[in-house]
């Protein structure tokens, strides 16, 4: 039996606001949208904006390519899907206002898209026949570092690549604590935690977010002080499109070494100590040194030699030192995995991204700024946060049960103890997601 790929990501990561690109000058004509609803958007838009520019009807030419840019899960790029009525990709605070007062006003349901990765498309897509936009952010992606205060302004259309990019520019020994997939959008990626490989010392993106500016149900500019605390804290991890439309996030930056080690192995079940070594990760991962942080992936391959399905553990390693340091804590620790310094690659904390994200060795930073995802594919995820190990047998029975589906992957990419995270400023219970 086949199935399309399932990730199971323990715990979870929801995305909540994305984005697309294009600017075609719009029609201002649709069969869907009444001409008094794009008279509302006009009159409550900065004149100086003309929002006509941001604006794309499925009569328009690039309205597909507009959909599709930030369309991650192509199990959402089919026809029986029903599509947004208008997309408009906001080019200024007073399109954000428009779109919610004239959305409201007019019974139009909007999706707030700043990256494209939630795993449902709840961003970009309806399961239902309700009439509905699109808000793309894509366009409001300023990111401005200051290092002087260890801070960065970030607005919710920027990609996580472009503002760990950016904070390089400025420094060596300065990062943010959020995922390693370089074109998650921050709008999503914040308001909905914001989990990461720095979260194990540093907690989540949420938890080191400061300020933030939001357009109310009412089309209201606020700021933390204006919003009030409840709703602050809801925007930093709760799902940021339940409670408005974040337009930016003040952001503390966190300190990292010159140099950090990043390390990968990868073992497959033909190894006698495969699932021991997989039980042991469960039993240690979340009691490592705070300065380490190891995922696991476990996926379906064929073996080299008989061309049997076999099952493959990849461990990446982020440790936040140098490779002597992470080689004798491994040896106290967590001997099973082998780690040897061969493994070990010493560089900087954003070129450990390039390396996290299985780019070639020699590519440049720079990519981090592309926004374009390599390669889109049909999905379904399921998520789930891990209370206690799993036992030896409930392993053995998930990886023969794999090798029966052939396709899914499963993942264990985020450790913290409850002692340790209770330290943080906020928490938050499985319903929050």
């Amino acid at each position: 039996m086949k199935t399309s790929n399932v990730s199971i990501m323990l715990p979870i990561f929801f995305f909540f606001f994305f984005f697309t690109t294009g600017t075609a000058r719009a029609t201002c004509r649709s069969t869907e949208v009444g001409h008094d609803f794009l008279e509302c958007l006009n009159f409550h838009s900065e004149p100086s904006q003309p929002i006509y520019k941001a604006l794309y009807f499925p009569t328009n030419s690039s309205y597909s390519s507009v959909l599709q840019f930030y369309m991650r899960n192509l199990r959402f790029n089919d026809s029986t899907i029903p599509k947004p009525q208008l997309i408009l990709t906001a080019l200024h605070v007073s399109h954000i206002q428009a779109a919610v007062v004239c959305a409201k006003a007019h019974g139009l349901q909007m999706r707030i898209r700043s990256g494209g990765h939630d795993f449902e498309g709840v961003s970009y897509a309806s399961i239902s026949n309700v009439p509905f936009l699109i808000l793309d952010m894509f366009n409001l992606r300023a990111v401005n570092v200051s290092i002087e205060d260890d801070t960065a302004w970030v607005e919710a259309g920027a990609t996580l690549g472009e503002v760990y990019y950016r904070i390089a520019e400025k420094s060596n020994i300065h990062g943010l604590p959020g995922g390693m997939c370089p074109t998650v959008g921050v709008g999503g990626q914040i308001s909905g935690g914001g989990f990461g490989n720095l979260i194990r010392k540093y907690g989540l993106a949420a938890d080191n977010v400061i300020d933030a500016t939001l357009v109310d149900a009412n089309g209201r500019l606020l700021d933390r002080s204006s919003m009030g605390e409840d709703l602050f804290w809801a925007i930093t991890g709760g799902g940021g499109s339940s409670f408005g439309v974040v337009l930016a996030y003040k952001i503390r930056l966190v300190r990292v070494p010159p140099t950090v080690t990043f390390a990968g192995i990868r073992m497959t079940n033909n190894m006698h100590n495969f699932t021991d070594t997989v039980y042991k990760y469960l039993q240690v991962v979340d009691k490592l040194d705070e300065d380490l942080y190891i995922k696991l992936a476990v996926d379906v391959v064929k073996d080299d030699q008989e061309g049997k399905k076999t099952i493959r553990g990849t461990y990446l390693t982020l440790f936040l030192g140098d490779s002597e340091r992470l080689l004798g804590h491994m040896k106290e620790n967590f001997p099973e995995l082998g780690l040897s310094k061969a493994d070990c690659i010493e560089v900087s904390w954003v070129e450990s991204l390039i390396r996290w994200t299985n780019f070639p060795a020699e590519t440049p930073t720079s990519v981090l700024l592309s926004r374009i995802h390599p390669a889109p594919v049909r999905m379904k995820r399921k998520s789930d946060f891990l209370k206690k190990p799993i036992p030896k047998k409930g392993l053995e029975f998930i990886f023969k049960k794999m090798k029966e589906l052939e396709t899914p992957i499963l993942k264990f990419p985020l450790w913290r103890n409850d002692e340790c995270y209770s330290s943080f400023r906020k928490t938050f219970s499985s319903s929050s997601w």
